[in-house]
């Protein structure tokens, strides 16, 4: 029996990927050992949902799943941008696409010749890519450097990127690689990076040691905890291990940033308000579809 996922005509953002993956049974609980994943013509596929997409096909084969993409458009619509991102470089040899998988790599051919964009990268703690950082931050100056503010914008990414990388090498224990990737879309002047693991969740490292030290916090819930940690630097290894990400998210507000987090069964959608992410500007999404790890996507507007 197979079961099926089926996206839209249209642009795939993560909020559009979780609506075809509560279509139906969930990939990772349903009794199926054949997922099938259909991109129809007319559906693209944005960075945020290509590398959570990513990193669900290769849990999924990892469980032994026959998975199964098919493009109906071929090389001219979703897969081929998916190729120019690098997708099929990190997607398990296991996985089967349809008509084919590209005959070459996008990533490798044309890689860093687009000031836009940085293609998916790997990673791994045990082989730690030490450009990427640089990469990353020299890509949005190559878009942005005309802006007033180029300079602190310059400060603020690295300081983003460095600590949503850090996360995946120090904490997140994952079974398989991590990804970071970076767009910049011109017509709509917005920038993405987006990073994803497919390890423990922050919930799930952070909630044992909250027990003993901070019962108060512990009391919270998922995303009552999950706004304290960017607003208070919460951390599994103590207060003065906790200010990376309230850092993170300090400098993205100044550029009015949004936050997408998405953990194993949950998402939380943090957008700033005057004085940082609130409560009230937070929205939860729980019960979702069980995609292992986290998944965080910066939004900047540079407007």
């Amino acid at each position: 029996m197979t079961h099926k996922i089926e996206f839209t005509p249209a642009w795939i953002d993560g909020s559009k990927m979780e609506s075809a993956l509560k279509s139906c049974a969930a990939p990772h609980e349903t009794h199926s050992s054949e997922i099938f994943f259909c991109f129809p013509i007319g559906c693209k596929i944005m960075i945020d949902a290509a590398v959570r997409l990513l990193s669900l096909l290769n849990q999924l084969d990892l469980c032994s799943r026959r998975v199964i993409l098919e493009f109906e458009e071929g090389e001219i619509g979703a897969m081929g941008y998916l190729n120019r991102m690098g997708f099929f470089d990190h997607l398990s040899p296991n996985v089967e696409v349809s008509p084919e998988r590209p005959t070459y790599s996008g990533a490798d051919r044309y890689g860093g010749m687009n000031a836009s964009l940085v293609e998916i990268a790997r990673i791994n703690p045990k082989n730690r890519d030490q450009n990427l950082l640089s990469r990353l931050t020299e890509a949005l100056m190559q878009s942005c450097g005309h802006r007033g503010d180029a300079a602190e914008l310059e400060g603020a990414a690295w300081t983003i990127f460095a600590e949503l990388i850090d996360n995946i090498f120090s904490h997140s224990q994952t079974p398989i690689d991590g990804y970071a990737a970076l767009q910049l879309y011109q017509r709509g002047n917005n920038l993405s990076v987006a990073v994803s693991d497919s390890g423990l969740g922050i919930m799930e490292t952070l909630r044992p040691t909250l027990k003993t030290e901070s019962p108060t916090l512990a009391r919270l819930s998922d995303l009552e905890l999950l706004v304290e940690i960017f607003r208070q630097g919460i951390s599994r290894h103590g207060a003065d291990r906790g200010c990376g990400l309230k850092g993170s998210a300090a400098k993205a507000i100044k550029f009015r940033a949004k936050l997408d987090v998405r953990l194993p069964t949950s998402r939380v959608l943090l957008v700033p308000s005057e004085d940082g992410y609130r409560p009230n500007t937070a929205y939860c999404y729980d019960s979702l579809p069980l995609i292992w790890g986290t998944h965080i996507c910066f939004n900047f507007s540079l407007h």
